[in-house]
Protein backbone atom coordinates (compact mmCIF):
# COMPACT_ATOMS: atom_id res chain seq x y z
CA UNK A 1 0.00 0.00 0.00
CA UNK A 2 0.95 3.69 -0.21
CA UNK A 3 0.61 5.92 2.32
CA UNK A 4 1.18 9.67 1.37
CA UNK A 5 2.41 12.80 3.75
CA UNK A 6 3.38 16.40 3.95
CA UNK A 7 6.65 18.05 5.87
CA UNK A 8 6.33 21.76 6.01
CA UNK A 9 9.40 22.37 7.26
CA UNK A 10 12.64 20.07 8.20
CA UNK A 11 14.10 21.51 10.76
CA UNK A 12 15.67 20.38 14.54
CA UNK A 13 12.99 20.31 16.91
CA UNK A 14 11.66 18.85 20.02
CA UNK A 15 8.20 17.67 20.78
CA UNK A 16 3.81 16.05 25.25
CA UNK A 17 -25.66 12.53 48.37
CA UNK A 18 -23.06 11.33 49.94
CA UNK A 19 -21.82 8.88 47.11
CA UNK A 20 -18.47 7.06 47.87
CA UNK A 21 -16.83 4.90 44.81
CA UNK A 22 -14.74 2.44 43.71
CA UNK A 23 -13.49 2.09 39.56
CA UNK A 24 -11.60 -1.37 38.19
CA UNK A 25 -9.02 -1.78 35.12
CA UNK A 26 -7.74 -5.48 35.58
CA UNK A 27 -6.51 -3.96 38.81
CA UNK A 28 -8.37 -1.44 39.61
CA UNK A 29 -12.61 -1.22 40.89
CA UNK A 30 -14.52 2.16 42.08
CA UNK A 31 -17.94 2.02 43.42
CA UNK A 32 -20.00 4.78 43.32
CA UNK A 33 -22.88 5.07 45.83
CA UNK A 34 -25.40 7.67 44.19
CA UNK A 35 -28.79 9.00 45.78
CA UNK A 36 -29.23 10.10 41.82
CA UNK A 37 -30.30 8.60 38.52
CA UNK A 38 -27.18 8.31 36.62
CA UNK A 39 -28.98 9.22 33.13
CA UNK A 40 -26.87 12.24 32.79
CA UNK A 41 -30.15 14.79 31.62
CA UNK A 42 -29.38 18.27 30.60
CA UNK A 43 -30.25 19.51 33.84
CA UNK A 44 -27.34 19.38 35.92
CA UNK A 45 -29.19 19.56 39.20
CA UNK A 46 -32.19 17.07 38.96
CA UNK A 47 -34.19 15.65 41.53
CA UNK A 48 -32.46 12.80 43.08
CA UNK A 49 -34.31 9.60 43.88
CA UNK A 50 -35.01 8.99 47.38
CA UNK A 51 -33.10 5.20 47.41
CA UNK A 52 -29.67 4.74 47.31
CA UNK A 53 -28.14 3.53 44.12
CA UNK A 54 -25.02 2.32 42.94
CA UNK A 55 -23.10 2.99 39.79
CA UNK A 56 -19.38 0.29 39.41
CA UNK A 57 -16.54 2.05 37.18
CA UNK A 58 -14.89 -0.85 35.50
CA UNK A 59 -11.21 0.62 34.05
CA UNK A 60 -9.09 2.93 36.34
CA UNK A 61 -7.91 4.90 33.35
CA UNK A 62 -8.68 8.27 32.74
CA UNK A 63 -11.72 7.76 31.07
CA UNK A 64 -13.41 5.68 33.96
CA UNK A 65 -11.59 8.60 36.21
CA UNK A 66 -13.54 11.48 34.67
CA UNK A 67 -16.78 8.87 34.34
CA UNK A 68 -16.80 8.65 38.02
CA UNK A 69 -15.86 12.37 38.70
CA UNK A 70 -18.43 13.94 36.53
CA UNK A 71 -21.32 10.65 37.91
CA UNK A 72 -20.43 12.31 41.43
CA UNK A 73 -21.28 15.67 40.55
CA UNK A 74 -24.12 14.90 38.21
CA UNK A 75 -22.42 15.70 34.87
CA UNK A 76 -24.11 15.21 31.35
CA UNK A 77 -21.39 13.48 29.92
CA UNK A 78 -18.76 11.05 30.98
CA UNK A 79 -15.87 12.22 28.06
CA UNK A 80 -15.18 14.44 25.46
CA UNK A 81 -13.95 13.87 22.24
CA UNK A 82 -11.90 16.39 19.88
CA UNK A 83 -13.73 16.55 15.83
CA UNK A 84 -12.67 15.12 13.02
CA UNK A 85 -11.11 12.06 14.34
CA UNK A 86 -9.96 8.63 12.10
CA UNK A 87 -13.18 7.14 13.58
CA UNK A 88 -16.45 8.81 15.11
CA UNK A 89 -15.88 12.15 13.77
CA UNK A 90 -19.04 11.81 11.79
CA UNK A 91 -21.43 10.42 15.29
CA UNK A 92 -19.58 13.14 17.28
CA UNK A 93 -20.77 16.09 15.69
CA UNK A 94 -23.76 15.91 16.57
CA UNK A 95 -25.88 15.20 20.15
CA UNK A 96 -22.39 14.66 21.55
CA UNK A 97 -20.88 17.52 21.22
CA UNK A 98 -23.67 19.41 21.96
CA UNK A 99 -23.57 18.14 25.61
CA UNK A 100 -20.11 18.56 26.35
CA UNK A 101 -17.26 20.31 24.10
CA UNK A 102 -13.56 20.35 24.22
CA UNK A 103 -13.72 24.03 25.17
CA UNK A 104 -15.53 22.25 28.16
CA UNK A 105 -13.24 19.67 29.14
CA UNK A 106 -10.27 22.10 29.18
CA UNK A 107 -12.59 24.64 31.23
CA UNK A 108 -12.55 21.76 33.94
CA UNK A 109 -8.82 20.90 34.11
CA UNK A 110 -8.59 25.01 33.67
CA UNK A 111 -11.01 25.18 36.74
CA UNK A 112 -9.20 22.34 38.63
CA UNK A 113 -5.42 23.79 38.58
CA UNK A 114 -4.11 22.38 35.74
CA UNK A 115 -2.85 24.58 33.31
CA UNK A 116 -2.95 24.44 29.57
CA UNK A 117 -1.13 25.37 26.23
CA UNK A 118 -2.43 24.65 22.75
CA UNK A 119 -0.03 23.90 20.33
CA UNK A 120 0.15 24.78 16.33
CA UNK A 121 -1.45 22.22 15.10
CA UNK A 122 -4.37 22.08 17.64
CA UNK A 123 -3.53 19.87 20.39
CA UNK A 124 -3.68 20.69 24.09
CA UNK A 125 -1.04 20.21 26.26
CA UNK A 126 -0.40 20.72 30.28
CA UNK A 127 2.02 24.19 30.77
CA UNK A 128 4.13 21.88 32.76
CA UNK A 129 4.77 19.31 29.74
CA UNK A 130 4.20 16.30 31.90
CA UNK A 131 1.09 13.92 31.94
CA UNK A 132 1.41 13.90 36.19
CA UNK A 133 -0.03 17.17 36.44
CA UNK A 134 -3.27 15.83 34.49
CA UNK A 135 -2.90 12.50 36.42
CA UNK A 136 -2.64 13.91 40.08
CA UNK A 137 -5.87 16.64 38.92
CA UNK A 138 -8.08 13.39 38.62
CA UNK A 139 -6.47 11.93 41.95
CA UNK A 140 -7.36 14.98 43.68
CA UNK A 141 -10.64 15.18 42.45
CA UNK A 142 -11.88 11.47 43.23
CA UNK A 143 -10.44 11.72 47.01
CA UNK A 144 -12.65 15.03 47.10
CA UNK A 145 -15.35 13.25 45.55
CA UNK A 146 -15.44 10.69 48.24
CA UNK A 147 -14.51 7.81 45.54
CA UNK A 148 -12.07 4.89 46.95
CA UNK A 149 -9.76 3.30 44.84
CA UNK A 150 -9.49 -0.93 45.55
CA UNK A 151 -6.61 -2.10 43.49
CA UNK A 152 -5.71 -6.20 42.71
CA UNK A 153 -9.35 -7.15 41.93
CA UNK A 154 -10.98 -7.13 38.07
CA UNK A 155 -14.50 -7.62 37.22
CA UNK A 156 -14.48 -11.22 35.24
CA UNK A 157 -18.43 -11.79 34.52
CA UNK A 158 -21.50 -9.72 34.06
CA UNK A 159 -24.84 -10.35 34.08
CA UNK A 160 -28.42 -8.59 35.22
CA UNK A 161 -31.02 -10.10 37.86
CA UNK A 162 -34.51 -10.71 37.99
CA UNK A 163 -34.92 -7.47 39.35
CA UNK A 164 -32.52 -5.91 36.71
CA UNK A 165 -29.60 -5.38 38.90
CA UNK A 166 -26.37 -6.41 37.53
CA UNK A 167 -24.76 -8.96 38.92
CA UNK A 168 -20.78 -8.84 38.77
CA UNK A 169 -17.91 -11.40 40.08
CA UNK A 170 -14.69 -10.15 41.12
CA UNK A 171 -11.62 -12.04 41.01
CA UNK A 172 -8.53 -10.76 43.42
CA UNK A 173 -5.13 -10.57 41.82
CA UNK A 174 -2.83 -13.26 43.24
CA UNK A 175 -5.82 -15.10 44.83
CA UNK A 176 -8.33 -17.99 44.41
CA UNK A 177 -11.34 -16.14 46.13
CA UNK A 178 -13.94 -13.70 44.37
CA UNK A 179 -16.29 -11.12 45.52
CA UNK A 180 -19.79 -10.54 44.20
CA UNK A 181 -21.06 -7.22 43.75
CA UNK A 182 -24.84 -5.69 42.81
CA UNK A 183 -25.07 -2.77 40.98
CA UNK A 184 -27.86 -0.30 39.52
CA UNK A 185 -25.56 1.06 36.87
CA UNK A 186 -22.56 -0.07 34.97
CA UNK A 187 -19.83 2.16 33.18
CA UNK A 188 -17.32 -0.02 30.90
CA UNK A 189 -14.15 2.29 30.70
CA UNK A 190 -11.60 -0.31 30.44
CA UNK A 191 -9.58 1.07 27.47
CA UNK A 192 -8.52 -1.93 24.87
CA UNK A 193 -8.40 -4.40 27.43
CA UNK A 194 -10.00 -8.26 26.41
CA UNK A 195 -11.83 -7.95 29.53
CA UNK A 196 -13.84 -4.92 28.64
CA UNK A 197 -14.37 -6.46 25.43
CA UNK A 198 -15.57 -9.69 26.67
CA UNK A 199 -18.01 -7.48 29.01
CA UNK A 200 -19.64 -5.77 26.28
CA UNK A 201 -19.88 -8.80 24.85
CA UNK A 202 -21.65 -10.65 27.56
CA UNK A 203 -24.44 -8.16 27.32
CA UNK A 204 -25.12 -8.50 23.54
CA UNK A 205 -22.85 -5.70 22.06
CA UNK A 206 -20.62 -6.95 19.49
CA UNK A 207 -16.72 -5.68 18.66
CA UNK A 208 -15.14 -4.12 15.67
CA UNK A 209 -11.68 -6.46 16.07
CA UNK A 210 -8.93 -4.14 17.70
CA UNK A 211 -5.77 -3.09 15.88
CA UNK A 212 -2.46 -0.79 16.98
CA UNK A 213 -2.98 2.78 15.93
CA UNK A 214 -0.56 5.94 16.55
CA UNK A 215 2.58 4.08 16.01
CA UNK A 216 5.82 4.49 14.05
CA UNK A 217 7.16 3.27 11.09
CA UNK A 218 10.47 1.08 10.60
CA UNK A 219 12.37 1.62 7.59
CA UNK A 220 15.46 -0.19 6.72
CA UNK A 221 18.04 3.03 5.04
CA UNK A 222 21.39 3.37 6.67
CA UNK A 223 21.51 6.93 5.22
CA UNK A 224 18.40 8.12 7.04
CA UNK A 225 19.62 6.52 10.40
CA UNK A 226 22.35 9.51 11.18
CA UNK A 227 19.51 11.73 11.20
CA UNK A 228 18.05 10.72 14.29
CA UNK A 229 15.90 13.73 16.00
CA UNK A 230 15.41 15.83 12.96
CA UNK A 231 12.23 17.56 12.01
CA UNK A 232 8.54 17.32 12.83
CA UNK A 233 8.51 14.07 10.84
CA UNK A 234 11.03 12.58 13.81
CA UNK A 235 13.64 9.90 12.57
CA UNK A 236 14.43 7.58 15.15
CA UNK A 237 17.34 4.59 14.80
CA UNK A 238 14.37 2.08 13.75
CA UNK A 239 12.63 4.16 11.01
CA UNK A 240 10.48 7.64 11.36
CA UNK A 241 8.19 8.48 13.94
CA UNK A 242 6.87 12.34 15.22
CA UNK A 243 3.52 14.16 14.97
CA UNK A 244 3.00 13.36 11.12
CA UNK A 245 3.58 9.85 11.21
CA UNK A 246 1.59 9.54 14.24
CA UNK A 247 -1.65 11.14 12.31
CA UNK A 248 -0.57 9.15 9.44
CA UNK A 249 -0.96 5.71 10.80
CA UNK A 250 -4.36 7.02 12.68
CA UNK A 251 -5.74 7.26 9.27
CA UNK A 252 -4.52 4.08 7.86
CA UNK A 253 -4.63 1.86 10.82
CA UNK A 254 -6.47 -1.10 9.30
CA UNK A 255 -4.63 -0.60 5.92
CA UNK A 256 -1.36 -0.97 7.19
CA UNK A 257 -2.86 -4.22 10.01
CA UNK A 258 -4.35 -5.68 6.41
CA UNK A 259 -0.99 -5.33 4.70
CA UNK A 260 1.50 -6.75 7.75
CA UNK A 261 2.77 -2.94 8.34
CA UNK A 262 4.71 -2.47 5.08
CA UNK A 263 3.79 -0.49 1.89
CA UNK A 264 5.08 2.52 0.62
CA UNK A 265 5.85 6.01 2.23
CA UNK A 266 6.10 8.95 0.13
CA UNK A 267 6.74 12.48 1.99
CA UNK A 268 6.74 15.69 -0.07
CA UNK A 269 9.33 17.97 1.87
CA UNK A 270 7.86 21.10 0.01
CA UNK A 271 4.31 20.61 0.43
CA UNK A 272 3.44 24.39 0.06
CA UNK A 273 5.92 24.59 -3.48
CA UNK A 274 4.64 23.00 -6.52
CA UNK A 275 6.67 21.30 -8.54
CA UNK A 276 7.40 24.12 -11.67
CA UNK A 277 8.00 25.99 -8.50
CA UNK A 278 11.03 24.08 -6.87
CA UNK A 279 12.77 23.42 -10.04
CA UNK A 280 12.87 27.32 -10.70
CA UNK A 281 14.56 27.94 -7.51
CA UNK A 282 16.90 25.03 -7.62
CA UNK A 283 17.75 26.63 -10.57
CA UNK A 284 18.01 30.49 -9.60
CA UNK A 285 20.31 29.03 -6.44
CA UNK A 286 22.43 27.93 -9.22
CA UNK A 287 22.65 30.90 -10.83
CA UNK A 288 24.06 32.84 -7.22
CA UNK A 289 25.95 30.14 -5.78
CA UNK A 290 27.72 28.36 -9.02
CA UNK A 291 31.22 28.37 -7.71
CA UNK A 292 30.40 26.71 -4.06
CA UNK A 293 29.55 23.18 -3.43
CA UNK A 294 26.47 21.78 -3.85
CA UNK A 295 26.24 19.95 -0.01
CA UNK A 296 27.38 23.04 1.44
CA UNK A 297 24.74 25.42 0.05
CA UNK A 298 21.03 24.59 0.09
CA UNK A 299 18.39 27.07 -0.91
CA UNK A 300 16.45 28.56 2.52
CA UNK A 301 12.83 28.44 0.72
CA UNK A 302 13.16 24.85 1.44
CA UNK A 303 13.65 25.20 4.84
CA UNK A 304 16.50 21.97 5.64
CA UNK A 305 19.13 21.20 7.80
CA UNK A 306 22.54 20.55 6.28
CA UNK A 307 22.45 16.94 7.57
CA UNK A 308 19.29 16.12 5.69
CA UNK A 309 20.40 18.06 2.54
CA UNK A 310 22.96 16.20 2.11
CA UNK A 311 21.22 13.08 2.66
CA UNK A 312 18.98 14.08 -0.10
CA UNK A 313 22.06 14.85 -2.16
CA UNK A 314 23.71 11.51 -1.55
CA UNK A 315 20.74 9.30 -2.57
CA UNK A 316 20.71 11.10 -5.79
CA UNK A 317 24.43 10.17 -6.15
CA UNK A 318 26.18 13.17 -5.62
CA UNK A 319 29.79 13.90 -4.58
CA UNK A 320 30.97 15.99 -1.73
CA UNK A 321 32.54 17.82 -3.68
CA UNK A 322 30.59 18.98 -6.79
CA UNK A 323 29.80 22.51 -7.48
CA UNK A 324 26.58 23.69 -8.22
CA UNK A 325 27.96 24.95 -12.02
CA UNK A 326 28.64 21.04 -12.90
CA UNK A 327 25.00 20.11 -11.93
CA UNK A 328 22.62 19.86 -15.02
CA UNK A 329 19.53 21.08 -15.60
CA UNK A 330 18.27 17.17 -15.49
CA UNK A 331 20.25 16.19 -12.36
CA UNK A 332 18.26 19.42 -10.75
CA UNK A 333 15.30 17.62 -11.82
CA UNK A 334 15.90 14.85 -10.09
CA UNK A 335 16.27 16.72 -6.43
CA UNK A 336 13.03 18.25 -6.98
CA UNK A 337 11.40 15.17 -7.51
CA UNK A 338 13.14 13.54 -4.63
CA UNK A 339 11.54 16.62 -2.35
CA UNK A 340 8.28 16.70 -3.64
CA UNK A 341 7.93 12.63 -3.59
CA UNK A 342 10.48 10.58 -1.23
CA UNK A 343 9.99 7.35 -1.16
CA UNK A 344 10.50 5.47 1.50
CA UNK A 345 10.00 1.47 2.17
CA UNK A 346 8.10 0.69 5.22
CA UNK A 347 8.88 -3.15 6.73
CA UNK A 348 7.32 -2.55 9.85
CA UNK A 349 5.86 -0.79 12.81
CA UNK A 350 7.54 0.20 16.08
CA UNK A 351 7.91 -2.33 18.54
CA UNK A 352 4.71 -3.94 20.21
CA UNK A 353 2.84 -1.70 22.80
CA UNK A 354 4.57 1.00 21.08
CA UNK A 355 1.66 2.48 19.90
CA UNK A 356 -0.64 5.06 21.93
CA UNK A 357 -4.32 4.15 21.06
CA UNK A 358 -6.02 1.22 19.99
CA UNK A 359 -8.64 1.44 16.93
CA UNK A 360 -11.81 -0.70 17.31
CA UNK A 361 -14.06 -1.70 19.93
CA UNK A 362 -18.08 -1.15 20.94
CA UNK A 363 -19.08 0.05 17.45
CA UNK A 364 -20.98 3.64 18.18
CA UNK A 365 -24.17 2.49 15.96
CA UNK A 366 -24.75 0.64 19.31
CA UNK A 367 -24.24 3.32 22.03
CA UNK A 368 -26.46 6.18 22.28
CA UNK A 369 -24.04 8.92 22.29
CA UNK A 370 -26.29 11.73 23.87
CA UNK A 371 -26.03 9.96 27.54
CA UNK A 372 -23.02 7.14 26.45
CA UNK A 373 -25.55 4.03 27.01
CA UNK A 374 -26.07 0.74 25.72
CA UNK A 375 -28.83 0.53 23.15
CA UNK A 376 -29.49 -2.68 23.88
CA UNK A 377 -29.39 -2.98 27.47
CA UNK A 378 -30.10 -0.17 30.08
CA UNK A 379 -28.15 1.42 32.54
CA UNK A 380 -25.02 -0.17 30.96
CA UNK A 381 -22.50 2.96 29.90
CA UNK A 382 -19.44 2.82 27.82
CA UNK A 383 -16.16 5.53 28.05
CA UNK A 384 -13.06 6.09 26.86
CA UNK A 385 -11.37 3.29 24.27
CA UNK A 386 -13.01 -0.05 24.74
CA UNK A 387 -15.52 2.42 22.22
CA UNK A 388 -14.65 2.39 18.36
CA UNK A 389 -13.50 5.46 18.33
CA UNK A 390 -9.45 7.20 18.70
CA UNK A 391 -8.05 10.28 17.43
CA UNK A 392 -4.78 11.45 15.87
CA UNK A 393 -3.32 11.88 19.59
CA UNK A 394 -2.79 9.46 22.61
CA UNK A 395 -4.70 12.10 24.92
CA UNK A 396 -7.55 11.95 22.93
CA UNK A 397 -9.31 8.61 24.75
CA UNK A 398 -9.55 10.69 28.21
CA UNK A 399 -11.25 13.84 26.78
Amino acid sequence: MKLGVGVSSFVDSCCFAHPSTFISNSNNLFRVNLSLSLHFPTNPNPNPKSKNEVLVVVGGGPAGIYGAIWAKTIAPNLNILAENYPRGHKELRGSFFSMHSPADTMSWFTHHGVKLKTESDGRVFPVSNSSSSVIDCLMNEIKQKGVSMQTGKSVSTAATNAAGKFFLKLEKRNSDSTDLMEADYLLLATGSSMQGYSLAGQFGHSIVDPVPSLFTFKIKDPGLAVLSGVGPMLVTHWGVSGPVILRLSAWSARNLYGSSYKGTLIVDFAPDLNNEKVKSILLNHKKLFAKQKVVNSSPTEFGLVKRFWKYLLNREGFADDVLWASISSNALFGIASLLKQCVFEVTGKGQFKDEFVTAGGVPLSEISLNTMESKLHSNLFFAGEILNIDGVTGGFNFQ
